[in-house]
C-alpha cells in the first residue's frame, strides 16, 4: 500500500466521468461520509481512526478524485502566465483531501487487511493509477511545468530544486510521450496496480497459515514466552496445542531454539514456500506478469531496464553502482559463512548428532556456538528488553539527542486498534511537533515485517502543519497480564522504526515536494539509530530485569559485545543474496522470467552457500511485489548501512555517542533537511568525505581490504 501514500504526497488527477456524483457526495461528506472531514480536534487535527470502515470508501475515493481534479484543471487552465506561485505553490498543496483519504486506506490494508478491504483494493488500484497518469498526461498542465522549469533561473536554490524534479520526474513519468504511448503506458501501470494487489492478497493468505504441535515434547528447547504465544495462536484459530503462525517473529524463534529437528524443518519448509506452492495462493505467476510489465514500461519510457529507470532518482544512479557494492562486500559475507558451518558442524558432531548443517539447522547451531563462544544465551537476554522499558529507553535517546519531549496522550485521540499508544511531541523550546503513534502487535490481517508511516508530513508552506507519525510491529502479545518480554533482534528492529519516525519528527522544510528522500537514503537515518539501543546509558535506565529491576549486568553487555560481529556471514549472505538477486530480476532486458528458475541460477551465479536462504525468496518478496517501491532497490539497506557506519563513527571519533555538536549537525545538515539539497552533497556537507565503505566492513567484522 505504500505506492498510495506516495502517490497522495505527489498529487494524482482527472477522473472524468463519475464528477458530478462525486461532487454531490463531497458536498455531504461533513456528516454522510466521515473519511471526507477535515482531521479536527487538537494537534492540528487527527485521523478518524474510530470511524473508518471499508464501506465508506467507494463515495471517499470519488469525491476525493473529483476534488482534487478539478484543483490541478484550475491549475492547468490558468490564463496567467505560468510562474513559480501560480504553478508549482497550488500543486504543492492540491489534493489535500484525496491525500489523507488514502492515508486512510493505506494504513487499514496494512494493518487491519480484512477480506473487505482486499476486495477495495483489487478494484481501486487500476483506478487510483489511472488518475495519477491524468495528472502526468496533461499537456496543459505539463506546459506550465516546463515554462517554469526553462525560466528556473530567476528562482532561489529551494524553488529551483523543486521545479528541476518535478519536472524530472514527470519526463521520467511519461509526460513527453505521444498520445499512443500514454495510453499503453496507462496500460501497463492499471495492470501492475491489479498484479500488486494479487501478490499482497496471496502473500497474506499464505502468512494467515500456521502449523499445529499438538504436543508439548516438541517444543523442547523453546522459551516458555515464545510458546505461551504459540498457545495463544492456537486458540484464536480455535485450536487445542500450539500453533507456529507462518510469520517471521513467530517462526524464527522455533528456528533458533526448537531441539527437535524435524519440527524446524517443517517450519522452515511452510515459511521459505510461503507464495511458492503450486495453489491458489502461488505467486510465481504474478510475479512473472509484473517483471514483464515493468520491461515494457521501461522501454515505452526509453530506459534499457526497469532498474535503469527505477534508479535515475537515487543516490547510486545505476545498477552497476549497486551491484558494485553489493559484490564488494559478497565475497567477504560468503567466506565468513564457510567459518560459520565449521563451527556448527563441529559443534553437531561433537553432540552425536549425525547430521549435515541445513538450513533449518543454522539458526539453530549458531545459538550453540554463541553460547559455547561467548558464554551468551540469547534466552538470558530477554528479560532485560520488556517492551515498555525499550520504548521509553527509545524516546529517552530521541530526547537527549535532539531535544524531542514525548508525553503520552493514549485514550485521547482516535486508534484503529485498541491496543495502539500515542504520544504529544514537542521540540526543545516546548514547540509543538506533532504526534506518535505505536501499533506493535502482530495479529490476522496484517501484513507482516516492520514499518513505519507518516499520516501526515511537515510542512512550512502556508498553511502549515505538523507531523502525525507512526511505527508498526509484529511483536508477540503473549498471555494477558505477562509482561511483553522481545529479543535484542526485536530490541533493534523497535529503534530502527522509531529511527525513521525522528526523521520525520526533525523535518524542517517548506515545500512537501523536497520531503521525500531517495530509496537508498531513506532506511539512513533509521540504521544510525539502532546504535543507541546499546549504550551503557540507555541500557542501565531502561534494560532492566523485569522480575528484580537490576541492570544488565556489565559482563553481559561484554558478551554482547564481543558478539557484535558474531553471524555476520549469515546476516549479511541471506539480505545481500535477496538484493542481487533483485537487481538481476529487474535487469533482464525482455522482462521475460520463470520466477522459480531465475532465482535458483542467479543463487547458483553468485555462489549461494547451500546452508542459508534468501531473507526474502521471490514468491514472497513483499518489497518488490507489492508495489514498486523498493523494486530494483532493495540493494538500499547496504547503501544506507554505509553511511550509517561511518556516521556512528563521527560521534565516537567526538569521543561519545551524545556528543552534542555532532548530534546536532547530524540533524540540522541530513534529517531536517528532505530533499532540498542532494543528499550526497549533504552527506558530504556533514562529514567533510564521501562514506568510508571500510566502516561498514569492520562494523559487520570482514577484512577491510576486502573494499578495495
Amino acid at each position: 500500500m505504500l505506492q498510495y501514500l506516495v502517490a497522495a504526497a505527489f498529487g494524482l488527477p482527472l477522473i472524468g466521468a463519475g464528477t458530478l456524483i462525486a461532487t454531490d457526495a463531497l458536498a455531504q461528506s461533513p456528516t454522510a461520509n466521515p473519511l471526507l472531514a477535515e482531521w479536527t480536534g487538537l494537534y492540528g487535527g487527527v485521523p478518524p481512526w474510530d470511524k473508518v470502515k471499508p464501506e465508506l470508501f467507494p463515495v471517499a475515493f470519488e469525491a476525493a478524485l473529483a476534488e482534487r481534479a478539478a484543483d490541478y484543471r484550475r491549475i492547468a487552465d490558468d490564463p496567467a502566465a505560468p510562474t513559480f506561485a501560480n504553478t508549482f505553490v497550488p500543486m504543492q498543496l492540491a489534493g489535500q483531501r484525496y491525500g489523507r483519504v488514502m492515508t486512510l486506506f493505506g494504513v487499514m490494508t496494512g494493518n487491519m487487511n480484512s477480506p473487505a478491504y482486499q476486495a477495495l483494493d483489487r478494484e481501486w488500484s487500476p483506478k487510483f493509477a489511472a488518475a495519477s497518469d491524468a495528472i502526468t498526461f496533461d499537456p496543459k498542465l505539463f506546459a506550465r511545468i516546463e515554462a517554469v522549469y526553462k525560466a528556473r533561473a530567476k528562482l532561489d536554490a529551494q524553488q529551483q530544486r523543486l521545479v528541476t524534479r518535478t519536472y524530472d520526474s514527470y519526463v521520467r513519468q511519461g509526460a513527453k510521450l505521444n498520445a499512443a504511448q500514454k495510453a499503453q503506458l496507462s496500460a501497463y501501470n492499471q495492470q501492475l496496480a491489479s498484479a500488486f494487489s494479487d501478490f499482497s492478497k496471496r502473500l497474506l493468505a499464505d502468512e494467515g497459515t500456521a502449523i499445529l504441535v499438538p504436543d508439548e515434547a516438541q517444543l523442547a528447547g523453546v522459551p516458555d514466552s515464545v510458546k505461551a504465544v504459540a498457545k495463544a495462536a492456537a486458540a484464536e484459530r480455535g485450536q487445542t496445542g500450539w500453533a507456529i503462525v507462518n510469520t517471521r517473529s513467530a517462526v524464527d524463534p522455533v528456528l533458533t531454539f526448537a531441539s527437535d529437528r524435524d519440527l524446524r524443518e517443517k517450519v522452515w519448509r511452510a515459511f521459505t514456500n510461503r507464495g511458492d506452492n503450486g495453489d491458489a495462493n502461488d505467486t510465481n505467476a504474478v510475479i512473472a506478469q509484473i517483471v514483464k510489465l515493468r520491461a515494457d514500461r521501461a522501454h515505452l519510457l526509453g530506459f534499457r531496464t526497469h532498474a535503469h529507470w527505477r534508479m535515475q532518482d537515487t543516490m547510486a544512479k545505476t545498477p552497476a553502482a549497486a551491484m558494485d557494492l553489493m559484490l564488494r562486500v559478497w565475497p567477504a559475507a560468503k567466506a565468513r559463512v564457510g567459518e560459520e558451518v565449521r563451527d556448527m558442524q563441529a559443534i553437531a558432531d561433537k553432540s552425536g548428532a549425525k547430521i549435515t548443517i541445513a538450513p533449518w539447522d543454522y539458526r539453530f547451531y549458531q545459538e550453540q556456538v554463541r553460547k559455547a563462544r561467548y558464554d551468551l544465551d540469547q534466552a538470558q537476554l530477554k528479560p532485560y528488553f520488556e517492551l515498555n522499558n525499550i520504548i521509553q529507553g527509545s524516546l529517552y535517546a530521541a530526547n537527549r539527542l535532539y531535544g524531542l519531549n514525548f508525553k503520552e496522550i493514549t485514550g485521547t485521540v482516535p486508534v484503529f486498534e485498541p491496543n495502539m499508544r500515542v504520544w504529544h511531541v514537542t521540540d526543545r523550546n516546548g514547540k509543538e511537533v506533532g504526534l506518535f503513534y505505536r501499533d506493535d502487535f502482530a495479529r490476522t490481517g496484517k501484513r507482516s515485517g516492520a514499518w513505519a508511516n507518516t499520516y501526515r508530513g511537515q510542512r512550512n508552506l502556508a498553511p502549515a502543519q505538523n507531523v502525525l507519525s507512526s511505527n508498526n510491529n509484529n511483536f508477540a502479545k503473549g498471555a494477558k497480564g505477562e509482561p511483553i518480554l522481545i529479543s535484542l533482534d526485536d530490541a533493534q528492529t523497535l529503534f530502527h522504526e522509531f529511527g525513521h519516525a525522528i526523521h520525520a519528527m526533525l523535518q524542517n522544510v517548506t515545500y512537501p515536494g523536497l520531503a521525500g528522500t531517495p530509496r537508498d537514503f531513506v532506511e539512513y537515518p533509521s540504521q544510525v539509530n539502532e546504535h543507541w539501543l546499546l549504550t551503557r546509558d540507555v541500557l542501565d535506565k531502561y534494560a532492566r530485569h523485569y522480575q528484580t529491576g537490576a541492570a544488565m549486568p556489565q559482563a553481559l553487555l561484554d558478551k554482547i559485545e564481543a558478539s557484535k560481529t558474531f553471524n555476520q556471514g549469515f546476516a549479511t549472505t541471506e539480505y545481500l543474496s535477496s538484493a542481487i538477486v533483485d537487481m538481476k530480476l529487474h535487469t533482464v532486458a525482455d522482462g521475460i522470467v520463470d520466477p522459480d528458475a531465475f532465482e535458483r541460477k542467479a543463487l547458483v551465479e553468485i555462489g549461494m552457500p547451500r546452508e542459508i536462504v534468501m531473507r526474502h525468496r521471490l514468491p514472497q518478496f513483499n518489497h518488490l511485489f507489492s508495489s514498486d517501491s523498493y523494486s530494483a532497490g532493495y540493494y538500499s539497506y547496504l547503501w544506507s548501512e554505509t553511511m550509517d557506519a561511518d556516521t556512528f563513527a563521527a560521534f565516537e571519533e567526538a569521543g561519545s555517542p551524545w556528543d552534542k555538536t555532532t548530534a546536532d549537525r547530524f540533524a540540522k545538515i541530513l534529517l531536517s533537511t528532505g530533499n532540498e539539497t542532494d543528499r550526497a552533497e549533504a552527506y558530504r556537507a556533514f562529514r567533510g568525505r564521501d562514506p568510508d565503505v571500510n566502516a561498514l566492513l569492520r562494523k559487520r567484522g570482514f577484512p577491510t581490504g576486502a573494499a578495495k
